[in-house]
Order: structure tokens, then C-alpha cells, then sequence
């Protein structure tokens, strides 16, 4: 009975001390993550008033990647990826500088038009102020993990006014395959607390749900399905190229203001190619899809590659967004494709592709529900379970600890970062490929 009474008094002390920590940094991260978005769209409609607005991305590049090489190198790309790698390889520790530095250099180069997301920087922002709370009142190195962790989700949170979902995001985003179960009390209260702070606070939030309720049956079934496939193949497509645009720019052995400079002048010139659609962050386009108007067939492939050379030539800025828009434009072509309801499919595919790419299938899904309605939730989680599948073993954040295989055919290694697993087909795949063409075989003398 002691031992009982001990273990339920220290839990219970748990308990009350993370609801008192996670709503500290929930009302930080709360009031940071609005001073930042106030910020940046401030920013983004003052250059928006001039129709060539976007001849400045060489220079905001070039400025982004300069700051962030002589001030704060841990702020390049996109920020969820170094916050995770923060809480994988030095126990959460964010250095202070990272924060200033990450806000305004991507203030910069989304402002002039470069393709990132906003989630990224909230996150950094949101993980190295609870490091800086961590450092403050010195916590050791596994509070300041979960701190850093509730930082995430209140961040996510907080920018895309899902409080659920972002809190689900922070704890998911860490590992493949695995969940932090002992950080989701503190990730869910500051989740909700930073939606909160920056709801008063004035920011409002997109919600769109789907009017279109689909009877269910087992053709439109075997549709979702393969809208999941589809969906985890344009995953497959976004990591790829944004991965080879990284190497790309390694291989360019020039200075990183000059490599941003470069990038910037890419992307300038194919705006005149194709139009301004693509800079930014793309919400009105978004917004169109989810709509059900008709985009160009390949709008998600030029949103990817606006986004790698955004990301991987000095700019600065979050993925998520960008990932929305290319789910979305995707989705509008599967519905174009198969005769389907755009707007249902835009919004299944701007979760599932989110769950893919983001290897976070629970999040994606809890997001389909907070922003589209419960209607449509059934049909995203399978979209969203699929691609997560099919995406296989890659990650748009290569800092992803694997903790499950996706398939046991496939032989990986456990325990590692995403970035260096080789995924291999394994013997008893190889003898079900055999059984399956005998079962082939003996359909057709069947005929």
C-alpha cells in the first residue's frame, strides 16, 4: 500500500509540475509565434503592392543565407528538421542566437517571394525559447527535451490553429513508427494554451469544411485507396528532388551568400516561365483548390521544385505549407483524372501527402478532421495511412529516427536517422513475387 501511495504521490507531482511547465511555455511560444506571423504578413503585404516584387529574391536570399551563415548556422532550412536534430543529438539544446536569426531571415525570403512554409520557424522559435526557459532555470538534459518537444507542438499549433493535430505533430515528427507517450500531457496543454494566446491575440485561422459527403461503397473505397498511392508516389517525388537539390548545392562549392544568390536568381527567372503562383506561400491557390477550381496538371511538381531551390540554395522558411500546397494541387489533378470531386480530393491530399512525406499518418489525419469536418475524416485516414506507407523509408526531415520497419519484406536498420537507411527487398519478398506469378499462371489456364 506504501509503495502504491509513493508512486501515485510522485505521478500526481508529475503531473502538476508539466501542466505548470507546458502552459509557461504554451503562453510564450503563444505570444511569439503571433509577434512573428503579425510580422510576416505585415512584411508580405507591403512587397505584395508591387507586381515585381519577386526581382528582389536574389538580394533576400543572398541576405537570408548571409546572416545565417555568420550569425546562426542552425537556423538554415527549414526549421522543424534542426529542432529535431537538436532533440536526437544534444538533448534539446537550441542556442538563443537561433531565434532572432530564423525570424528574420525568413521574413526576408518569404517576403520576397520564396517558397517555405511558416510552421518551421515557429517551431524553432517555440523550441529555443523552452531551451532558453530549460537553460534559465537549469533542468536537466531530459526536461529540457520535453520542453523543447512542447515547443514544437505549441508552435505548430499555434500557426495553423490546430491544436490537437500540432500537439499530436510534436511527438509523432520525432520518430518513424513510434510515439512519445510520456511527453503527450505536457505537448497537448501547451498545444492548446499557444492556439489560445494566438487566437485572443488576434490571428485567425483557415477552416474549410467539406460540404461534399460521398455515400460510401466499395468502388469509392477502392478509390481512396488508390488516391493514397497516388498521394504517397507524390511524397516519394518531393523528398526525392528536394534531396538531390541539396546535393546539388553542396556540389557547389561557392559561398553560401553567393549559393542564395544564385538560388534566388533561379527562382526569379522561372516566375516569368510560369507566374507568380508558386512564390510564397501559396495560400491562394490552396484556397482555390479546397474550392474545387482546376489547377495546372503540374502545379504540385513546380511547387516542389520552387520549394527545394528555395530551401536548398539559402533560404529560410518551414516545409508543411508548402506540402499543403502541393497536396492540394495534387489532389485537384487525381479528381481531374478519375472524375471525382476536386474539392474532396484536394483536401484528402493535403493531409495525406503531409503524412507521406512528413511520415506523421496520426497528425495528418487528426488534421483532416480539425480544418474539413468529421465527414471527411474515414477517407483521409486511409489516404493518409496509404501514403505513409508507400512513401516507404524517406522523410523530408532525414534527422527522423526509424523505429519500425513499414513492411516486414523489406530488411532496414532500426534505431537510425531516416538519412542513412538503405532499404532492401528481402528474401521472403522475392519468394512472394514467385507465388504470386504461379497463382498468375494458374488464372490463366483457368481461362
Amino acid at each position: 500500500m506504501r509503495r502504491r501511495l509513493k508512486e501515485e504521490t510522485v505521478l500526481f507531482i508529475s503531473v502538476i509540475k508539466w501542466v505548470f511547465l507546458a502552459t509557461i511555455t504554451g503562453v510564450i511560444v503563444g505570444f511569439s509565434t503571433t509577434a512573428f506571423l503579425k510580422i510576416l504578413n505585415w512584411s508580405i503585404g507591403i512587397s505584395g503592392k508591387y507586381p515585381y516584387y519577386f526581382l528582389f529574391l536574389p538580394l533576400a536570399m543572398f541576405l537570408s543565407a548571409l546572416i545565417i551563415k555568420y550569425l546562426a548556422p542552425d537556423a538554415q532550412g527549414h526549421g522543424t528538421e534542426k529542432v529535431i536534430e537538436a532533440i536526437h543529438k544534444r538533448a534539446g539544446k537550441i542556442k538563443a542566437i537561433v531565434i532572432p536569426v530564423k525570424l528574420v531571415a525568413t521574413i526576408i525570403t518569404l517576403a520576397a517571394g520564396g517558397s517555405a512554409g511558416k510552421e518551421g520557424p515557429c517551431a524553432q522559435i517555440g523550441g529555443g525559447f523552452s531551451s532558453v526557459f530549460a537553460d534559465i532555470f537549469k533542468f536537466d538534459d531530459n526536461d529540457r527535451k520535453k520542453l523543447v518537444i512542447c515547443g514544437i507542438s505549441a508552435g505548430f499549433a499555434s500557426v495553423f490553429g490546430t491544436p490537437i493535430a500540432g500537439s499530436i505533430f510534436g511527438v509523432e515528427v520525432l520518430f518513424i513508427g513510434a510515439i512519445l507517450y510520456d511527453v503527450l500531457l505536457p505537448s497537448f496543454i501547451a498545444g492548446i494554451i499557444s492556439y489560445h494566446v494566438s487566437s485572443s491575440l488576434g490571428i485567425t485561422y483557415f477552416y474549410h469544411p467539406i460540404a461534399f459527403v460521398p455515400v460510401f461503397s466499395d468502388r469509392f473505397f477502392i478509390k481512396i485507396i488508390f488516391a493514397g498511392v497516388f498521394f504517397g508516389l507524390c511524397s516519394v517525388l518531393l523528398v526525392g528532388i528536394f534531396k538531390r537539390t541539396e546535393k546539388l548545392s553542396k556540389r557547389l562549392k561557392l559561398w553560401q551568400p553567393l549559393k542564395g544568390f544564385i538560388g534566388g536568381s533561379v527562382l526569379a527567372g522561372l516566375t516569368f516561365a510560369f507566374s507568380k503562383e508558386y512564390l510564397g506561400l501559396g495560400l491562394d491557390t490552396i484556397q482555390n483548390s479546397l474550392n474545387g477550381v482546376k489547377t495546372a496538371w503540374y502545379a504540385f511538381i513546380v511547387k516542389i521544385v520552387y520549394t527545394s531551390t528555395t530551401l536548398g540554395f539559402g533560404g529560410s522558411g518551414g516545409i508543411v505549407t508548402p506540402i499543403f500546397f502541393i497536396g492540394a494541387t495534387s489532389g485537384t489533378l487525381f479528381a481531374s483524372i478519375f472524375g471525382l470531386d476536386p474539392a474532396t480530393f484536394a483536401a484528402i491530399g493535403l493531409v495525406s501527402v503531409l503524412a507521406g512525406a512528413a511520415n506523421t499518418p496520426i497528425a495528418a489525419s487528426i488534421m483532416a478532421m480539425e480544418l474539413f469536418g468529421t465527414s471527411i475524416a474515414p477517407y483521409a485516414t486511409v489516404a493518409c495511412v496509404v501514403s505513409f506507407l508507400i512513401t516507404g523509408h524517406r522523410s523530408v526531415y532525414p534527422s527522423q529516427i526509424l523505429e519500425t520497419k513499414k513492411s516486414e519484406s523489406i530488411n532496414v536498420q532500426i534505431g537510425k536517422e531516416i538519412e542513412s537507411v538503405f532499404a532492401e527487398v528481402s528474401p521472403r519478398r522475392k519468394s512472394l513475387t514467385k507465388a504470386l506469378l504461379k497463382i498468375a499462371k494458374i488464372f490463366r489456364r483457368v481461362k
